[in-house]
């Protein structure tokens, strides 16, 4: 099984690119973020035509995550627990079986946080918490589940071009390597460092200064692995290669193959 995430940066500018790229890739599910779109605009059926179900929770104009399976969604459960106040479309979580075995898929768009010294510092740790929470019960259920997303967080200083230059900043900040950390601590497992040492290997690369063309990137897009799933890993790629293209979002996707 085939399971990708891409921050594709507004659902509407990047479909002919998303649907390229499914096609080349063939992932069995795909988590997007940020499509900025209500769920009635989403273009499910272009997706649909694909081969793709849909399920999409979705907001105006901003932040908003889809799940596209191949397999039948046998649930679908939108929003973070924790908040009942909070209407930013954030999470969604799904469940699909193959072959006797179900697997949990969680798309998550984890809050920027920046100005630190605004309340989106403290409405990012609180969702981390929040986070936290979640990932604990579904533990507790000892099965087979994995969380991808854009998290907005640099996990250390060999996922960033410049460690200086992002001290301080919100994805960087001592309080958000903490609460990341805690969610590892559980027993989950960072899919693609499981598979790969090397340093400076990116999901995301900023529109301004040519920080494509002088590869100043940073690794904010994740997949983690509850024990189960990671006992199935069979390898975790990025495909750079998207952020040439023409029209591209700032992210990339990053893929993990199961057993």
């Amino acid at each position: 099984m085939k399971i990708a995430t891409w921050n594709i940066n507004g659902v509407k500018a990047r479909v002919e690119g998303a649907l390229t790229w499914l096609a080349q890739a063939q992932p069995d599910i795909a988590c997007l973020q940020e499509i900025k779109s209500v769920d009635e605009a989403f273009p499910s059926e272009r997706f649909e035509e694909l081969g793709y179900n849909v399920a999409v929770h979705g907001q105006k104009g901003f932040n908003g995550v889809a799940i596209l399976s191949k397999l039948p969604f046998d649930e679908v459960a939108p929003g973070l627990p924790g908040d009942g106040d909070d209407i930013q479309a954030r999470y969604l979580e799904t469940v699909v079986s193959t072959d006797g075995t179900a697997v949990r898929v969680i798309c998550i768009y984890l809050p920027n946080g920046n100005p630190v010294d605004s309340e989106k510092y403290p409405y990012k740790l609180a969702w981390m918490a929040r986070l936290e929470e979640q990932v604990k019960s579904l533990l507790a259920f000892e099965e087979a589940f994995v969380v991808a997303g854009d998290y907005n967080v640099i996990p250390a200083d060999e996922d960033v071009h410049d460690p200086e230059a992002w001290a301080g900043d919100a994805l960087f900040r001592p309080e958000t390597h903490a609460a990341y950390r805690q969610l590892l601590n559980l027993g989950l497992t960072d899919a693609y460092r499981a598979c790969h040492n090397e340093a400076h290997q990116y999901s995301f690369w900023d529109y301004q200064g040519g920080a494509w063309q002088k590869n100043n990137g940073i690794r904010i897009d994740h997949l983690l692995l509850s024990p189960q799933a990671a006992d199935r890993l069979k390898g975790c790629e990025i495909d750079s290669f998207t952020r040439g293209w023409e029209k591209p979002s700032d992210h990339v996707p990053v893929w993990i193959e199961l057993s």
